[in-house]
């Protein structure tokens, strides 16, 4: 019996599940096709600031419609102040709330992310705790909450690369990677290089648009 007990208390704990196949799990419940948004962070127990981070910027990083982007910005917002205020767990308004999240707007989402996130997930791992801990985490609440503000600007793909690094950021916190946020760390410093360039090339063609009428 005890040979049995040390045999069993020495096996490695099992990895839990990757975000994606969770997510499948919540997805494929039976019920509403729609999750309040309260409903999924306790799916996501307690990975929900990760994860909710992960998943809003996943949505947003994903080719949307006009004005969407800026709707999924939203709740990026509302959970990075709460981070940032250190809350123990989120809270959304009741009409925001209600409206949710679709689960075709998830299976769309671990379509795009699953097949990547199950070839990397190995390399993430707990290290460099004090960069996800209680005040790193409120950290990257307020750069997530910063990054959310430039993703909601409505100007054509000017949401990918803020996203992008939210959503590192949201991985760095599900895995306890310190590595991770330091990779979004970087990541976020260019998204803002890149949006820059992005205004910066549209100023100069409307610019040059302006010139050429003028002449015309």
């Amino acid at each position: 019996m005890q040979e049995r007990a040390l045999e069993t208390h020495n096996q490695p704990a099992e990895r839990p599940l990757a975000l994606s196949q969770r997510l499948a799990e919540i997805a494929a419940q039976p019920g509403s096709d729609r999750l309040s948004f309260t409903e999924l962070a306790a799916e996501l127990h307690a990975r929900a600031w990760g994860g909710l981070l992960f998943i809003f910027a996943g949505i947003n990083v994903l080719p949307l419609p006009p004005g969407t982007s800026a709707f999924f910005a939203l709740p990026i917002l509302i959970v990075s102040t709460q981070m940032v205020f250190g809350r123990s767990s989120p809270w959304f308004p009741a009409r925001l709330n209600r409206r949710g999240v679709k689960k075709q707007e998830l299976q769309r989402l671990i379509s795009k992310i699953e097949w990547l996130e199950l070839r990397v997930e190995r390399i993430f791992k707990p290290r460099l705790a004090a960069l996800t801990g209680p005040g790193a985490t409120r950290l990257i609440g307020l750069v997530s909450f910063l990054l959310a503000l430039v993703a909601a600007i409505p100007v054509p793909l000017f949401h990918v690369a803020p996203a992008a690094a939210i959503l590192l950021f949201g991985l760095a916190l599900i895995y306890r990677d310190g590595v991770l946020v330091i990779v979004a760390a970087i990541a976020a410093v260019l998204s803002i290089v890149v949006d820059a360039l992005i205004i910066g090339s549209g100023v100069a063609a409307l610019s040059y648009a302006a010139s050429w009428l003028h002449r015309s």
